[in-house]
Formats: structure tokens, C-alpha cells, sequence
């Protein structure tokens, strides 16, 4: 992959005498001003998030020369690589038992935490609350798609796109690249995307044209946007084992992958070859999901459908991968045509209402209808008369 973009961004660490971040929302700023004892944990929190540069693998308990030669022979490199690693992958890496595998893992787990780089084991409610308000979110490009998820794409979480050919999954992943890289007051993440394409429809020419329409540099955008696409599942699952090396090299805080059962769905056909596909896909979903929380990244998977024969009443799609993938996204969400429109549906979440909403693609990528832009606009000038008032 080309490095310009590594090369390009600013450095991003918090010094340790900053209070408030800068990459954080106005919302959490005055949620941080108003209690001094929170801001005071939040700024010890985040200086610990420097030290993440000072650790390294032979620090952690346990863990010998040798171990630590095996390891990175392993494309292990870092503490957090052994942090989110498999126990079953990383005892057949190093040639070790499960139980050893176990024990690096967690060992590693306990130094991050006592370096305030991952939470404590348990947390009250409130301080859940607190760091939860603290999340970033990505805008997707629509208003009511945001709306729909209570702000945008969240960090720490998988988010799920399913639907048909042409429902809209490809024209949002689009979009995303472009919000991505826009500063946190206006919706993006301010960092570089990872774009994982296992289904040929990435297309750069895409991209300018939606930078264009949003009068965003061209040029800038297309620089800030990793792509790697995909051959295989093998290439998919290595690709996924060393993600936290990629987020790493490319600043990224969101990665996209496009689609996650493709490959596997081509390769393993069959009842007979179901169990194993099954199995891979549950391993890197439960990789994924454990990559977005440790390297605070917001995930977006593609899915595909398909159809259920035994269904007489009501809509007979069905998204593809199981409970498997169902059970491993954190929200999840249905896209279906609506004539030259499409319909957006909350299908599961811990939290966001179910509801349907309704949006366009045009050459700005991911928009609101023109009637949502109206009443938008008449919302805007009834917030003026009465702030006049």
C-alpha cells in the first residue's frame, strides 16, 4: 500500500497537559467542563495513551527473549497485536499450549490496563455513561441516516449494511470515506479509512466525485483512503489478523470492509463445508469486534442476502452468515430499494429505536431526499425567529 498518507498526517497524541482533547465533540466538552474530578480521571486516561508507544512485548510479565522472537515472527509486533489475538491462533503461532497462549494474552490485557490504555476490568454505570458521551462518531453522509443512529457511525463497534444488490451498501462505504477524513466538528473522524474491497467495487473515480459535490479536495481525500483488495478468505483472514498494524500505519479510525462473506460464500459451498465457514467467519467477526474497541475504530461490514423459501408472508430476505454474524455486529441494518430511493432499517441495537427512514444516492454519494432538506431548512429558520425572539 502507498504511505503517503502515513507520512502526510499530523501527529494525533494527547500531551498529558492538555485537558480537553481536541478531537473530541462540543457536547463532551461541556460534559468534561462540568465536573473537574472527571475531567481530571478523563486527562489521566488519555496521557496514558501516550505511553502506548513506550511498551513493548518483552515489558510484559512473563514473556522471555525467546517468546518475544516468536512472536514476531508471527507478525506480532505489539502489545495490543497480543492483546486482541485468538488464544487457539496464537498457540499454534508460537508453538505453545492454549493454556500459555491464555496467559500472554491476558498478561498483556492487565499491562494495558495498568498503563490506563484499556478501562479497568469493572467500571460503574456512570463511568460507562461518561466515556460513552466521549465516543466519536462518523456522519454517513445523510442527515436522517444519522439521525437513525443517533449521531453517526460509532467507534468501538462493528456496524452492520445488509441488503440486496444495488440497495445502497457499496454508495454509503463511499461516502464514508470522504466524512472520515472531515474534522470532528463537521462529522468525520479527522483520520485516515481503510477500505477492505473483496468484491471489485471500490472505485477511486467514485470517491473524487463525491469530494467534488461536497467541496472537499480531491486529492487530499483520495491520499487519506487505504484500499486492499482482496483475492480469497485466506488473504481476508491475514488481512484481518494484522488490522491493528494497518490502523496503525495509515491513522485510521475506520475501517471498512466490503464485503465480510463474500469470499467465504463463494469458497465453502455446500452443507458439508458449512461448519468450517461458519467457524472462520466467527473468528474474524469476534477479531473485528475486539479490534474496534481495544484501537477505538469505528467497523463497517457489507452483507449480503438471500432468500427464504419457507417464508408466504412478509419479506423473505434474510441476511447471509447466520447468527453468527448476526450475533457479532453491534447494530445492524437493513437496506432495501424503495423505487429510485432506499429505505434504511435499524434492524438490531443495544440501544437506537427501530425505525425506517429514507434516503437518496446521488452524486454526492449518500443524501437526504429534497423533502427532508426542506423541512430541515424550515426546522433551521424556526430555531432563528425564536433565538430572535
Amino acid at each position: 500500500m502507498d504511505n503517503t498518507f502515513k507520512k502526510g498526517k499530523a501527529d494525533n497524541t494527547v500531551s498529558p497537559d492538555d485537558k480537553v482533547p481536541e478531537n473530541l465533540s462540543s457536547e463532551t466538552r461541556i460534559n468534561v467542563g462540568e465536573d473537574e474530578e472527571s475531567s481530571k480521571t478523563e486527562a489521566t486516561e488519555l496521557a496514558g495513551t501516550t505511553e502506548l508507544l513506550d511498551l513493548e512485548i518483552q515489558d510484559i510479565e512473563g514473556i522471555g527473549p525467546t517468546t518475544t522472537k516468536k512472536l514476531r515472527e508471527a507478525g506480532i509486533l505489539s502489545v495490543m497485536d497480543l492483546a486482541v489475538a485468538g488464544v487457539e491462533d496464537l498457540a499454534v503461532d508460537i508453538n505453545s499450549t492454549k493454556d500459555s497462549a491464555a496467559s500472554f494474552i491476558m498478561a498483556a490485557q492487565k499491562l494495558l490496563r495498568e498503563s490506563n490504555i484499556l478501562e479497568k476490568e469493572f467500571i460503574t454505570a456512570e463511568a460507562a455513561l461518561r466515556k460513552r458521551r466521549s465516543l466519536l462518531r462518523c456522519s454517513t453522509g445523510s442527515g436522517v441516516l444519522d439521525e437513525l443512529f443517533l449521531g453517526g457511525i460509532e467507534t468501538q463497534a462493528v456496524t452492520e449494511f445488509y441488503g440486496e444488490f444495488g440497495s445502497g451498501k457499496s454508495q454509503i462505504c463511499h461516502t464514508l470515506c470522504i466524512t472520515a477524513g472531515q474534522p470532528v466538528e463537521s462529522g468525520g473522524l479527522d483520520s485516515g479509512v481503510i477500505y477492505v474491497d473483496t468484491e471489485g467495487t471500490f472505485r477511486p473515480e467514485r470517491l473524487e466525485q463525491i469530494a467534488r459535490e461536497r467541496g472537499v479536495d480531491p486529492l487530499h481525500a483520495l491520499k487519506n483512503v487505504a484500499v486492499c483488495k482482496v483475492y480469497n478468505s485466506a488473504h481476508l483472514e491475514l488481512i484481518v489478523k494484522n488490522l491493528g498494524k494497518y490502523v496503525d500505519d495509515y491513522k485510521a479510525k475506520l475501517v471498512i470492509i466490503d464485503s465480510i462473506i463474500s469470499l467465504h460464500r463463494a469458497e465453502f459451498a455446500g452443507r458439508g463445508t458449512l461448519a468450517d465457514r461458519q467457524q472462520r467467519l466467527n473468528s474474524i467477526m469476534h477479531k473485528l469486534l475486539r479490534i474496534a474497541e481495544i484501537y477505538n475504530i469505528a467497523l463497517v461490514v457489507t452483507n449480503q442476502v438471500q432468500s427464504a423459501p419457507d417464508t408466504f408472508f412478509g419479506d423473505p430476505t434474510r441476511p447471509t452468515g447466520g447468527n453468527v454474524i448476526g450475533h457479532a455486529s453491534t447494530y445492524r441494518v437493513y437496506l432495501k430499494k424503495s423505487g429510485e430511493n432506499r429505505i434504511a432499517r435499524m434492524v438490531d441495537s443495544p440501544y437506537h429505536p427501530y425505525g425506517d427512514v429514507r434516503f437518496t444516492v446521488n452524486e454526492k454519494g449518500v443524501d437526504d431526499l429534497e423533502e427532508e432538506l426542506k423541512k430541515g431548512s424550515k426546522r433551521g429558520k424556526v430555531g432563528v425567529s425564536k433565538e430572535d425572539n
